[in-house]
């Protein structure tokens, strides 16, 4: 007997577990508690006020059965029902009344005992929705906050749909949680009030009732585990289902281009019949419960009424009441175990996404971005790096090597190289995005990693060959940055950047929407845009990474005018695949393998006859070869 009732201690406190978790979302849940502690005792003492109202409930109850059970003209004996029995007065004034009468006034009292109850269980439901939205919104916010404050090598580790799916689920979870708790709370004083009223009808029913709940709880033993695993394989099923529709979405345009549509939608299709083997799974074990807590009340109804006749003796009276006050209690009680076993039930399905937030809340394992620093101001000598290495892990090659490179302000830097030779590891050590493994990056006087970063980066201009916009308008998208700027600041900048006259053009001008990443726009367009967000913010470095290489012609012809224009007053950091784009440059590094390898102007390279005067003869070749091939096929269609 004793091993039942360990077991079911046990399992009620695994379900109250959440109040002593130390992990992130249970402190976040006993924070939010401390500071609307005022709710949650309203809700306590609501709850309080449900509890008794229904522990009346059956009392009231037992006294209507047992007047209705009692002869005509007999009275009931108040002196063995406990309370009432110490108040001879009141119950001289209830004996003196008819026994109709009485019995209306013990039904009035039961329906405003009942409508206390629904009232302490509207205000307490209430109290736990106001505390569980407040603590689902400031979950909301601190996930959201938390990716931001994530150094950028930290938060690259994860991917989109992870974080989407859970953005999306944790709050739920919490909320889940919380409602849980909250529930069993009741639950557990409910199941306490049934107990004394057993108690005070018969320990030995009592013991009944006791045994069918160490039942319950053999059973739960056996489910609950079971379950839990089910529900950590169906969180990762739909996490990795997540992970692969936003894929599929953010893609589409590489599946229609590689005919993968259909390969894409069986590898779903896939991934979701997995996970409904999954919950059907689930589902088998989990509704083993319900069955067993609707057919064993019955069994122990049957069994107790015979065992009432024993218990209660040769008594003239009192057998009924007894049995019908205990055949209800019992009742909920049995609503109250299953109610248990629900809640443990749904605390361990819910265990999986709770897991996965704690694992994105956990601060101990990453790495967040600097806060703090030397507010940067203007740049008046220049940018140097200072034998530099990057690797970006500790099992991948080194990315730079021995770098030092000087870019005076006002000049124009160019790097060249193949694929891979490190030229836009140099742009991310300059943006902040990555720190240098070895050496430091000086601005002025200061090395860049005691700056504050976020003031860095805020004057700094960077357009690169994969463009980002947002799905608003085109103002919106020149000005994201410049809070601050007017109209007239943004038509200047478009017209710098050449992008003023598509944008006439356009059916509402600057105030046209270009769709989920600017999917209405040229590859041109959306590269002038991008460049007239940077123009806007007059930065100190401007970096165009290459910029203008997945651009036609005309395009390119076009964003390299207001290149050139841009740089005659500013710093700037061009990294090209088209030398005839950075022939104008102050200074040209030849990089190869993580290092600079040659370095100097268009002319001093040149001469020297290296890899730089390789790579442009080999491309003034490919030029003229195709100007070549353009011209004869003019000749063969004028011939034609």
């Amino acid at each position: 007997m004793a091993h039942p009732i360990r077991l079911f201690r046990r399992l009620v406190r695994h379900g109250l577990a959440p109040l002593r978790d130390p992990r992130p979302a249970s402190r976040l849940i006993r924070q939010t508690a401390r500071k609307e502690w005022k709710v949650l005792s309203f809700s306590m003492v609501c709850n309080l006020v449900q509890a008794a109202a229904e522990g009346a409930t059956l009392g009231v109850v037992f006294l209507a059965v047992d007047l209705l059970s009692k002869p005509t003209g007999q009275t009931i004996d108040w002196t063995s029902k406990g309370f009432l029995g110490s108040l001879p007065q009141l119950t001289a004034a209830l004996n003196a009344l008819p026994s109709n009468e009485l019995f209306l006034l013990l039904l009035g009292m039961a329906v405003l005992l009942k409508l206390l109850q629904s009232v302490g269980m509207y205000l307490g439901s209430l109290a736990m929705g106001y505390y569980g939205a407040r603590t689902s919104s400031r979950l909301q916010a601190m996930i959201h906050s938390l990716i931001l404050s994530l150094s950028f090598p930290c938060s690259s580790r994860y991917r989109v749909g992870d974080l989407l799916y859970v953005g999306g689920n944790g709050p739920g979870a919490v909320m889940t949680e919380i409602n849980v708790v909250s529930g069993l709370v009741m639950t557990v004083l409910m199941g306490v009030t049934y107990l004394v009223v057993l108690l005070t009808l018969s320990p030995w029913l009592l013991l009944a009732a006791i045994i069918m709940g160490g039942i319950l709880a053999l059973v739960q033993q056996q489910i609950l585990p079971r379950l839990r695993s089910y529900s950590f394989l169906g969180t990762e099923l739909g996490r990795d289902l997540s992970t692969r529709i936003t894929e599929n979405i953010q893609g589409l345009r590489l599946l229609h281009t590689c005919g993968q549509l259909d390969e894409a939608d069986r590898d779903v299709r896939s991934r979701s019949i997995a996970i409904e083997a999954n919950g059907r799974a689930s589902s088998r074990v989990g509704s083993i419960t319900g069955p067993v807590t609707t057919f064993l009340p019955i069994l122990m109804i049957a069994g107790i009424a015979g065992l009432s006749l024993v218990l209660f003796g040769n008594r003239n009276s009192g057998v009924l009441p007894s049995l019908v006050t205990f055949v209800l209690a019992l009742q909920r009680l049995n609503g109250t175990f299953g109610g248990v076993a629900s809640a443990l039930g749904t605390l361990n399905a819910n265990a999986a996404p709770l897991e996965l937030l704690n694992n994105l809340l956990e601060p101990s394992d990453k790495e967040f971005r600097s806060r703090d620093g030397i507010p940067f101001q203007k740049l008046h000598q220049g940018i140097s790096l200072r034998n530099v290495n990057l690797q970006y892990a500790p099992d991948l090659p080194p990315a730079l090597r021995s770098i030092d490179l000087d870019l005076p302000r006002g000049s124009t830097v160019a790097l060249v190289g193949s694929s891979g030779a490190g030229k836009s590891s140099i742009a991310d050590l300059l943006c902040g995005l990555y720190n240098p493994t070895q050496g430091e990056i000086m601005i002025d006087d200061t090395p860049l990693d005691q700056l504050d970063l976020i003031s860095w980066q805020q004057r700094l201009g960077v357009v690169s060959q994969d463009t980002f916009l947002f799905n608003a308008s085109i103002a919106d998208n020149i000005s994201f940055g410049s809070a601050n700027a007017t109209r007239s600041q943004i038509l200047a900048a478009a017209e710098k950047a050449q992008a003023a006259g598509f944008i006439s053009d356009l059916p509402d001008g600057f105030d046209t929407l270009i769709g989920e990443r600017g999917y209405r726009l040229s590859g041109g367009q959306r590269q002038r845009l991008s460049l007239a967000r940077a123009i806007l913010r007059d930065p100190e470095l401007l970096i165009l990474d290459e910029a203008t290489s997945a651009l036609d012609t005309q395009s390119e012809r076009l964003v390299q005018q207001a290149i050139d224009q841009f740089e005659r007053q500013h710093t700037v950091l061009v990294i090209a695949h088209r030398l005839s784009t950075i022939a104008k440059a102050d200074q040209i590094c030849v990089l190869d393998k993580g290092r600079i390898v040659e370095q100097g102007n268009h002319q001093q390279l040149l001469e020297r006859q290296g890899i730089y005067a390789g790579l442009w003869k080999q491309q003034a070749e490919s030029k003229s070869k195709g100007k070549s091939q353009n011209i004869e096929e003019i000749h063969q269609l004028l011939e034609t």
